[in-house]
């Protein structure tokens, strides 16, 4: 009796062991995994993988808003019916096999008002152009074209079109309404944007042999650019030189960097260098008892100076560096050949993306026993002129060829015209989505290839802006809205940065699996053991149980 009770005891105890060993292994399983699974897990927000793509494949359409003004005694006689009445052209850019842009000129052929009327009936089209200004859409990107009659004595004898520093131009009634359209469609190819210029802009997208070789010659959109002026002067012992930088900036370049500030955000500041050389010995020249640098030596000038500036290294926009150097005594005069051997009359060059280095001579004194070192006084208006000229080369503001019959307005103390602004907004709006979709799909292919980054929940915010924004751009510019479509590709460059890089994208950048097993290895091994071995015990004792035979009474 007493061991019948004993070998029960011993098998309650066995089954209460058996129980609690099934409950510690169901409680590790059911509630132990899962909680440690969502705690360690990498949080990675949702991302508009979809849309990403999209921005890469949907098409440009720019609208341009075009009003076709006809004074009295110019409106040809085939017009398809009477004015007012709209038209649409379109033309297609092919970029490559999966980005076209198709640029449609909107345009509104009417009537001259009463007081336009009586504007065109000033002395010179420049007067007309400014009393034009007031009277006409002053939204970006839109354009006006005035047609005056043939024997109009507004525009100078042998001058057929005249275009104004504003958006405006003159146009001379010859022939009907075809030879009109041709003079209109290569006014709007002057003043608004070409084949060239979008291609330019889309110059990632392109393959490098269908690019030119000015594609990429021009600054890349950025939202801030830094200028920087610099005076070198490696003789200190000869020359005293003294420039008015302040001034002048004031003067000559702001008005310019008003007028782009819608454009970009621009810094300028100033330094003096001394003993700054330009790293390449100038060859002697008998003849002309000079100095003299080839264009084959210009590139090499650029990197020993570039070392002292010193400015691009903290930067976080594009530096443009203006330089102007005066020769040391030994090397003076020093002038710039081109690649024909010809003197270059600006004696200066510009580097694209970069800036522009001019030399600027001191005349040597009268007198060989000068004291030293002589007093310079740089004329700054010259320095100016040439420094400014090489700002518009980087920025792309060159002025084409035309034909000789084109006369253009010089944009005067501003630097550039109404127009040549929104050649540039254009241009960049353009290569700004280009540059949040190639930004984009470049952060959605890191975040998919290494998947134990985490995605926090304002990077996904910031990229559902950036995307939001890039396609309200693409609508503004197919609603010819030029400066709502430029302002919200800003938006999608300025969050498609945040968003790519953000520091939180590599916390975990360099955390493989290895790394987290031998983190939680030893957490986890010791108390799976005892689970473990438990549980092995109990499949032993049910398989012997099985294999013992029933006892029969």
């Amino acid at each position: 009796m007493a061991a019948a009770a004993a070998v029960a005891a011993d098998e309650a105890e066995r089954a209460r062991g058996r129980r609690a060993a099934l409950s510690f292994a169901a409680i590790a399983v059911v509630l132990g995994l899962p909680l440690w699974w969502r705690t360690t897990e990498t949080y990675r927000a949702a991302l508009p993988y979809g849309d990403i793509e999209g921005l890469g494949q949907l098409p440009f359409q720019l609208a341009v808003p075009v009003a076709v003004v006809f004074a009295p005694g110019s409106v040809p006689g085939d017009l398809p019916r009477p004015l007012p009445f709209r038209d649409v052209q379109e033309m297609e850019i092919s970029v490559n096999l999966r980005t076209t842009v198709t640029s449609r000129y909107e345009t509104v052929y009417r009537s001259t008002t009463a007081q336009e009327e009586a504007v065109l009936a000033a002395a010179t089209a420049g007067e007309a152009d400014a009393a034009l200004h007031p009277l006409q859409d002053a939204s970006l990107g839109s354009l006006t074209m005035y047609v005056v009659p043939e024997t109009s004595s507004l525009l100078p004898q042998g001058i057929s079109v005249y275009v104004g520093k504003h958006r405006s131009a003159l146009v001379r009634a010859e022939g009907g309404l075809a030879a009109l359209r041709i003079r209109l469609q290569q006014l709007t190819q002057v003043m608004s944007f070409t084949a060239s210029s979008i291609t330019a802009a889309l110059s990632d997208r392109v393959p490098d042999g269908q690019l030119g070789p000015d594609a990429r010659r021009h600054l890349k959109s950025s939202l801030g650019y830094e200028i920087t002026f610099s005076l070198l002067n490696p003789d200190p012992k000869s020359h005293a030189v003294d420039w008015d930088i302040e001034d002048a900036v004031n003067r000559y370049v702001q008005p310019v960097l008003d007028k782009l500030s819608l454009v970009a955000n621009f810094s300028v500041d100033s330094q003096i260098l001394y003993y700054a050389v330009l790293g390449v010995t100038p060859r002697f020249d008998k003849e002309s008892s000079s100095f003299l640098l080839s264009a084959h030596s210009l590139p090499h000038v650029i990197n020993p100076v570039e070392a002292r500036l010193g400015s691009s290294a903290a930067s976080l926009y594009p530096v443009l560096n203006f330089l102007l150097y005066v020769p040391e005594r030994s090397h003076s005069p020093l002038y710039i050949q081109d690649k024909d051997g010809a003197p270059v009359s600006t004696n200066a060059f510009h580097s694209p993306r970069w800036g522009g280095i001019m030399i600027y001579n001191v005349e040597a004194p009268a007198s060989p026993q000068a004291s030293l070192p002589l007093h310079v006084d740089v004329d700054m208006v010259r320095v100016m002129e040439v420094f400014l000229a090489q700002l518009r080369l980087l920025f792309g503001l060159s002025r084409e060829e035309l034909p000789p019959e084109f006369l253009l307005e010089t944009p005067g103390n501003e630097g550039l015209a109404d127009w040549e602004l929104d050649r540039l907004l254009w241009a960049h709006t353009v290569e700004n989505i280009a540059t949040v979709s190639t930004t984009l799909t470049s952060l959605a292919q890191l975040l998919d290839k290494i998947g134990n980054i985490v995605i926090k929940d304002d990077v996904a915010s910031e990229v559902y802006r950036a995307v939001a924004s890039a396609q309200n751009a693409m609508a503004e510019l197919a609603a010819g809205h030029l400066h709502s479509a430029f302002q919200a590709s800003k938006e999608a460059v300025t969050s498609s940065e945040r968003a790519f890089f953000d520091p939180s994208l590599l916390h975990l950048l360099y955390f493989p699996d290895d790394q987290k097993f031998a983190i939680y290895i030893p957490l986890f091994l010791p108390m799976a053991v005892p689970i473990l071995l438990s549980l092995a015990k109990i499949v032993r004792e049910a398989r012997q149980r099985k294999k013992e035979p029933t006892k029969m009474d």
